[in-house]
């Protein structure tokens, strides 16, 4: 994956490099495809969007935030990318035309995930970082018929103590993904195949 750069901040994330990494794998981007983020923040999911995407529409509901994603993306090579970033809180100002969703908070995520069933969101994927918000996630999607995968994963960072090579952990991120385009099964049949049930 290419480095971004992200000398200006936000005062809070960026979502790490990992994160990013795996994020991005599910979302599966490609150039015939609409990118909608919720909460651009420093602007890294963003970034790396649309490197990939043919459309990127990035939410963020405050200004100074959506300022440091202006001004971060315009720090990288994104090429002619095609990006709007948007003022707004979320659903307020989400596009009907999605091909694939991230919200990398949980703020109003209720309403967009029924957002995103309304205009038929091929892919979302929503990263949580506390385990009660990240239950309660899980359950929105099963709830709207969308859920198809659950992760949780970890990344640790090495460095040297002592001669040796010792590591520092980053907290546990929390992926729920799945998509109310993918007819190919809902709610029960997908909770199985995925690993995912209510035991």
């Amino acid at each position: 994956m290419p480095s971004i750069r992200l000398p200006h901040d936000a005062k809070a994330g960026p979502t790490k490099p990992e994160v990013r990494a795996v994020t991005l794998s599910k979302l599966g981007l490609t150039p015939a495809d609409h990118f909608v983020e919720v909460g651009s923040c420093t602007g890294a999911v963003t970034i790396e969007a649309a490197r990939r995407a043919g459309r990127v529409t990035a939410l963020e509901r405050k200004p100074e935030r959506l300022e440091v994603t202006r001004k971060n993306l315009a720090a990288n090579d994104v090429g002619d990318a095609d990006v709007e970033l948007v003022a707004a809180e979320a659903p307020e100002g989400l596009p009907d035309d999605a091909d694939a969703l991230f919200l990398g908070g949980s703020r109003n995520f209720e309403a967009v995930l029924d957002h995103a069933v309304e205009t038929d969101v091929d892919r979302v994927v929503m990263n949580v970082s506390r385990l009660e918000v990240a239950g309660r996630a899980v359950e929105a999607f099963r709830d709207r018929g969308i859920l198809d995968e659950v992760a949780q994963f970890q990344a640790s960072h090495g460095y040297e103590l002592a001669g040796a090579t010792s590591f520092d952990s980053d907290n546990p991120v929390y992926l729920v993904a799945g998509g109310a385009g993918d007819d190919e099964g809902s709610g029960d049949e997908d909770a199985e195949a995925s690993g995912v049930s209510d035991a």
